[in-house]
């Protein structure tokens, strides 16, 4: 029998300075957390994003 496909999750990137949800992912369950450098609108300029779930 084949095994039951694990459903990708929906993830936020949140910013750490400002604390705005300005990205969403969809990412497999059971991988590790997200950090990355992303663009901030409000900040117009880039800061560290990290994973944060629904």
């Amino acid at each position: 029998m084949a095994k039951p496909k694990k459903k990708k999750e929906v993830v936020f990137l949140v910013c750490e300075e400002t604390g705005d949800r300005n990205y969403t992912l969809m990412k497999k369950p059971g991988t590790n957390k997200l950090e990355l450098s992303k663009y901030s609108p409000r900040l117009r300029r880039h800061t560290k994003h990290i994973e944060k779930k629904k």
